[in-house]
């Protein structure tokens, strides 16, 4: 079931505020795409400082993405610094209009994560700042959140906020722990399930399937042969249209190759008797990894070979703990059955709302719009249920 669960959470009136740090914050607006750009090495920084930061808030994806999707929006980065100048804590985000009033993350719709920034040695003390300067910030809008991950580092804004805020269910991730594949087919309902996938790994090897880690040069063609065998496994079928737009190619290829650079991201290719038949996006962070996007050549599928296992094989790769990799595999968005098999654990992303006391009215309009729009998938699930999955 589709539903909206709010809480209604007043800030509490006798919350004790963090103790006062010695050391003096100042904090900047930027308002310039070139300034933002040239942010990058700071970024970085803080970026590796954050604990809870997904490749979602690297400085590569951000930038890109608003040079390919900022349009008529305005840029608000907020930029908390110490007295040395060091950067610990940002809000990536733009000001829009429609359909209300409202700062909201850069990333957008192609992004599974969003939050902010904090440097988890300054603790707190960052997160008050932040949160003061937001306020400053969202003088007449509504500040809105989507898709933010249970444990981010927005939620310590949200804990401090002093005006009207609330929560909001947003999109289910599942989630898998960072094992090699073998102890995941351990994980696996039944022993007949466990002997499939290690016969489908079987049929990979005598298939003659290899795969190699595209180096940094490498990368943007790779990125290129990815978009284009995505658009050829999907020729015929619905798709999400936006992977076929030239804006996402272009971001793609342009923030791809520094997150390859700074071990944000792995571009892998598959080759089959010479020729790349798939390539694969996963995207890295200390806590988490997740395939992104992939594309593979439908010859694949007529020779019988399980893609689905072929991935997620070279995603584990990726994600050794024990060498320091990320404890969490994730599936990114999406609730679709064939991710169930490997019995993932559903993790709903949050969408936090936050006002003045005076933008009250914004949030009730956007709670509002959110309600409807969750009753309307309701219905509509129900309606296909009901018409056994037909209908036009």
């Amino acid at each position: 079931m589709n539903c909206v669960h709010t809480k209604d959470e007043a800030p509490p009136p006798h919350t004790t505020p963090s103790p006062v740090s010695p050391t003096p914050y100042t904090t900047h607006l930027l308002t310039d795409a070139d300034a933002f750009a040239a942010l990058a090495p700071d970024w970085r920084r803080l970026y590796g400082n954050c604990a809870a930061a997904t490749p979602f808030q690297s400085h590569p994806w951000l930038h890109s993405w608003w040079l390919s999707y900022g349009g008529s929006a305005r840029l608000r980065v907020v930029l908390v610094r110490d007295n040395s100048g060091r950067l610990v804590a940002a809000a990536p985000l733009m000001r829009v209009r429609r359909p209300l009033p409202a700062l909201v993350p850069l990333g957008g719709a192609i992004s599974d994560y969003t939050d902010v920034l904090l440097d988890d040695e300054h603790g707190p003390a960052a997160a008050d700042a932040l949160t003061t300067a937001l306020a400053a910030t969202a003088r007449t809008a509504l500040l809105d959140f989507h898709e933010v991950r249970p444990g981010a580092a927005v939620e310590q804004v949200y804990d401090r906020w002093r005006g009207p805020r609330r929560r909001v269910d947003d999109s289910v991730c599942l989630e898998l722990p960072a094992l090699p594949l073998e102890e995941l087919i351990t994980r696996l309902p039944s022993a007949k399930a466990q002997q499939r996938v290690r016969a489908k790994l079987r049929k990979l090897e005598a298939l003659g399937v290899h795969r190699r880690i595209a180096g940094p040069d490498e990368v943007d063609g790779a990125l290129r042969r990815l978009i284009e065998l995505h658009r050829l496994q999907w020729q015929g079928r619905k798709v999400t249209t936006e992977h076929l737009q030239t804006r996402f190619g272009d971001h793609l290829v342009r923030s791809v190759g520094p997150m390859v650079r700074s071990g944000t991201a792995v571009v892998t290719e598959f080759r089959l008797d010479g020729e790349v038949v798939a390539v694969d996006l996963t995207l890295m962070s200390p806590r988490l990894a997740g395939g992104y996007l992939y594309g593979a050549h439908p010859r694949l599928r007529e020779r019988k070979a399980d893609v689905a296992v072929m991935l997620l094989d070279a995603c584990t790769a990726h994600t050794r703990v024990a060498d320091g990799g990320p404890d969490t595999l994730s599936l990114l968005r999406g609730n679709e059955p064939y991710k169930h098999h490997w019995r993932p654990e559903p993790v709903v992303n949050r969408r936090l709302l936050l006002a003045r006391r005076h933008t009250a009215p914004l949030l009730a309009a956007a709670l509002a719009d959110a309600t409807a729009r969750a009753r309307g998938k309701e219905l509509l699930l129900r309606w296909k249920e009901r018409d056994g999955g037909g209908g036009s």
